[in-house]
């Protein structure tokens, strides 16, 4: 029962620490593409994801952010939003899997605490609750990148339209002022004239 308490309060606090871990570390490590966040093929786009079903068990899990919402940002893309907010989603994919990643590594420490059958199904069973948990993050990441692409995508075709509408305007004023320019001379050259005769 010794090796049990031990485990217990190891993995308390280590989840603790974790959690602490996630909040403090610079979001500028995490970048959804790069290694180890991208994308594996064998993933294929996410068709692995959708095949192992997670879209239906994923709610399921407790969700940090819907625990400590102040703390956590949330999981739910809001109605309205711009590429910053799904940036920031998107890093906190990456960091909440490699928090979860870290865990079931660290699980392993209950092997050394509690010898035997016992330490070695605290490590299983701790790495199998955390393991969901890298695989939801890997579903939902993608699908946060292609809405942030698109977001990308509309925004650079706005400024490139808006360009294209300065530019046609710009051309348009200096059209305008040049045939200004020309009635003026056509004016002052009549009024010349008249001055003469």
């Amino acid at each position: 029962m010794d090796g049990f308490l031990k485990c217990i309060c190891y993995l308390a606090i280590l989840g603790i620490a974790a959690f602490l871990l996630g909040r403090i570390l610079p979001q500028k490590w995490f970048h959804y593409d790069r290694f180890p966040w991208r994308m594996w093929k064998l993933e294929q786009g996410g068709a692995v994801y959708r095949k192992i079903r997670i879209y239906k068990w994923k709610e399921k899990f407790p969700d940090m952010s819907r625990i400590f919402p102040g703390i956590m940002p949330s999981k739910k893309v809001p109605r309205k939003f711009d590429p910053e907010q799904i940036e920031e989603m998107i890093v906190e994919t990456c960091i909440a899997e490699g928090v979860h990643g870290f865990l079931c590594l660290a699980g392993l420490g209950c092997l050394f605490l509690w010898k035997g059958p016992g330490g070695i199904c605290a490590a299983v069973l701790y790495a199998l609750g955390n393991i969901p948990y890298c695989l939801i993050q890997r579903f939902n990441r993608p699908k946060l990148v292609k809405i942030l692409k698109s977001l990308k995508e509309k925004d650079r075709k706005e400024k490139r339209e808006e360009k294209e509408m300065y530019q046609i305007a710009n051309e348009e004023l200096i059209l305008e002022v040049t045939e200004q320019g020309a009635e003026m001379k056509s004016l002052k050259a009549r009024a010349s004239g008249r001055e003469y005769l």
